[in-house]
C-alpha cells in the first residue's frame, strides 16, 4: 500500500519555506515560544511537521509554501528592517505593499543607513546569504564630518570592539575629502558606524553599495526591482 501522506520536515525549515523568515530567525521565534503546532507551544526547531498540522506564528496561521520571490531594494534612511509595524516607525516592507506575499529582509540595515538590501520570502536563500560560512562581504560608502586623514584610515583598519567582539574591516579606502569606502565581512550590529566613531569620525551618511559581487547600481532610493538569476549568482562570487 502506498503512503501518500505529506513528507514531514523540521518545523524551522517548514516555517522558512512558508516565507515566515530566514531559518535562523524562525528558530528564534520558536525558542521565544511564538510558534504553536496544533494548539501547543513548541520550542524545539527540529520538531517534525507537515502541511496537515495547524501551525501559528504570533497567532497567525502559516499557510503552504508560496512561490519564491526575490527583490533588490535601495533602502531609504528612516526605515527599519522589521516585520512589526507600530505607529511611530516606518518599516521596509511597507515599500512592498503591492506584493501579495509574506516578505522579510535578508539581514538588516539600521534605521539611519540606506542602500542595498535583499528582500524575499525564501528562508533557505536568506540563510545561505547570512550564514557566516558563506563569507560574503559587504561594502559601504560613508560620508563623515571631517577630512579623512591617513591616521583615520589606520585607526579604522586597526578595528574596535563591537558587541564584545574585536572586529577589523577587510578594506578601507579614502574616496574624497570626507568620504570613504569600507568593506566588512560577516558584520555585527552597527559595525561600520562603531569603527568610524572609534576613529573619531561622526557619520553623516552611510550607504551599503555592495553585497558579495552584487552592486547597488543606479536604483533610486526607495525603489526596488526583481532580483535576476545573475544577481543571485553575483552575491556568492
Amino acid at each position: 500500500m502506498t503512503d501518500n501522506s505529506p513528507a514531514k520536515k523540521r518545523l524551522s525549515k517548514h516555517l522558512a519555506a512558508s516565507g515566515v523568515a530566514s531559518r535562523r530567525a524562525c528558530e528564534e521565534l520558536i525558542f521565544a515560544g511564538k510558534v504553536t503546532v496544533n494548539g501547543e507551544i513548541v520550542r524545539i526547531p527540529q520538531t517534525l511537521v507537515d502541511d496537515r498540522d495547524k501551525i501559528l506564528v504570533d497567532g497567525k496561521r502559516v499557510t503552504a509554501a508560496e512561490p519564491k520571490v526575490y527583490y533588490v531594494l535601495n533602502k531609504p534612511a528612516g526605515y527599519v528592517c522589521s516585520s512589526r509595524k507600530n505607529n511611530s516607525t516606518k518599516i521596509v516592507l511597507e515599500l512592498f505593499h503591492e506584493v501579495p506575499y509574506r516578505l522579510f529582509t535578508v539581514g538588516r540595515l539600521d534605521k539611519d543607513t540606506q542602500g542595498l538590501l535583499l528582500v524575499t520570502n525564501d528562508g533557505h536563500f536568506a540563510n545561505q546569504v547570512i550564514h557566516p560560512s558563506a563569507e560574503i562581504n559587504k561594502e559601504y560608502l560613508a560620508k563623515t564630518d571631517a577630512e579623512i586623514t591617513p591616521e583615520h584610515l589606520i585607526a579604522i583598519s586597526n578595528g574596535t570592539l563591537v558587541e564584545g567582539v574585536f572586529v577589523k574591516p577587510l578594506r578601507v579606502t579614502k574616496v574624497r575629502r570626507g568620504t570613504l569606502k569600507i568593506t566588512i565581512g560577516e558584520g555585527k550590529k552597527r559595525e561600520v558606524r562603531l569603527l568610524l566613531e572609534a576613529a573619531g569620525l561622526a557619520v553623516k551618511e552611510l550607504i551599503r553599495i555592495r553585497i558579495g559581487g552584487l552592486h547597488l547600481g543606479p536604483l533610486a532610493v526607495g525603489s526596488w526591482r526583481p532580483m535576476t538569476e545573475t544577481d543571485k549568482a553575483l552575491i556568492f562570487e
